[in-house]
């Protein structure tokens, strides 16, 4: 990658400040500092502007910028910023990409050629042994995996690529991950891959911060897959996050009578490329990488040293949703330096007791047949028990058992 700009450690922590502070997101970000030629001189200028603007700001302090700076550094971590030689290219394209990125792990992954695959967080068995397959299969072509750390569908694209290359956007602060069960998972990725966010340090994940990291998911590959989606869900945000940033879609097809399916089907129709295995993805996005300098454009980089005339509105879009602060659980500026799990109350528990087992199962089978060894694997229950809940299921007539062993919902 070509040489970037170079943030002397007090540029770097006016960054900091400055994408800290209330109200300000990536695109005020950038119309700030190539105004007054940095986000230094920005930072000074902010008060009056708000004042103008009939607002109050909240500034992020020196101390804060600091201290966060220094956890980051306890956890293993550091900051990229937008321009620099690590920050990967293809985000640093986007529209609103970030002006910070905090990055635990090998920045040189996030600097190679990526793949984006998200799907449901209540995933069928079938697919997620096609995400596992697919996964693999686009880590041995030479590309890096990235994907969100939820339940279902990421959950088995980080675990299929860890030893090819993976990265997980974190929509909540490096140490705060979410899912809880997630914990683990997460620091093997540290270990071999990379985690990263744009969000302060002890930053509990809200649902509205989950849209902002998809943007992110999409922003760092050159193409994005969709294996599971219901109509409404996080995933097509993130397909059309993928189309408007001029990536690739890809999606894999599914029965008409699975929910879980719609969201792709309908993605096929309107364009998307049909994804079965690991060769679809491969042979639409190799050819690109012989013509690498065709593909972003021009570097956007953002001024240190010059000014601009033009200052577009400060409060954007992205702005509104602007993480100004650390929750409550690193309050008084005390930043963790642990793996702290963050579980929100819309990511249901898998279930813990025998009872419960059946209706588990009945959600994770589809009509697509799947075999007995991958729904033992996906309920995360021993075979024994599996075993037994489908002889319940079948007397039941709610699940069909095909030549060959392979199980599918009744609907």
């Amino acid at each position: 990658m070509a040489a970037g700009i170079a943030l002397s450690d007090s540029q770097r922590l006016d960054w900091l400040r400055l994408i800290r502070s209330e109200g300000i997101g990536p695109r005020g970000f950038r119309s700030l500092t190539n105004r007054f030629g940095g986000a230094g001189a920005a930072l000074e200028a902010l008060p009056d502007l708000a004042r103008q603007a009939g607002r109050s700001v909240r500034i992020c302090s020196l101390a804060e910028a600091e201290r966060e700076t220094e956890g980051l550094a306890r956890l293993g971590g550091r900051f990229i910023a937008l321009g620099e030689a690590d920050y990967p290219r293809p985000l640093q394209a986007i529209d609103a990409a970030p002006p910070v990125l905090a990055l635990l792990g090998d920045a040189a992954v996030i600097g190679r050629p990526a793949v984006a695959m998200v799907g449901s967080r209540n995933a069928s068995a079938a697919g997620l042994a096609l995400t596992r397959r697919l996964a693999r299969e686009i880590g041995e072509a030479g590309f890096i995996v990235v994907s969100g750390l939820a339940r279902g569908i990421d959950t088995a694209v980080h675990e299929a690529s860890l030893a090819s290359g993976t990265v997980a956007v974190l929509a909540g602060g490096l140490d705060r991950i979410y899912p809880a069960q997630n914990s683990g998972l997460a620091e093997r990725i540290a270990r071999s891959g990379a985690l990263v966010s744009e969000m302060p340090l002890g930053w509990d994940p809200r649902a509205r911060d989950f849209p902002r990291r998809n943007r992110i998911v999409s922003g760092l590959a050159l193409g994005t897959v969709v294996v599971e989606a219901a109509r409404r869900s996080g995933s097509l945000i993130t397909a059309r996050f993928a189309n408007e940033q001029g990536r690739q879609v890809f999606a894999v097809p599914g029965s008409p009578l699975d929910p879980r399916a719609e969201g792709g089907n309908h993605l096929i129709r309107d364009g998307a490329t049909l994804c079965t295995a690991g060769a679809d993805v491969v042979e639409v996005l190799q050819p690109m990488l012989e013509r690498p300098s065709d593909l972003f454009g021009a570097p956007r980089l953002l001024r240190e040293h010059a000014a601009a005339d033009a200052l577009p509105p400060l409060w954007d879009d992205w702005d509104g949703s602007s993480a100004s602060k650390p929750s409550s659980s690193g309050a008084a500026g005390l930043v963790p330096v642990r793996f702290a799990p963050s579980p929100l109350p819309f990511d249901p528990p898998r279930p813990a007791e025998d009872g419960d087992l059946g209706p588990h199962l009945l959600d994770l089978l589809s009509p697509t047949p799947v075999a007995l060894d991958d729904l033992v694997r996906a309920s995360g229950r021993s075979a024994r028990e599996v075993g037994r809940a489908l002889v319940e299921l079948e007397l039941a007539g709610a699940v069909l058992r095909h030549p060959g062993g392979g199980l599918s919902r009744v609907h």
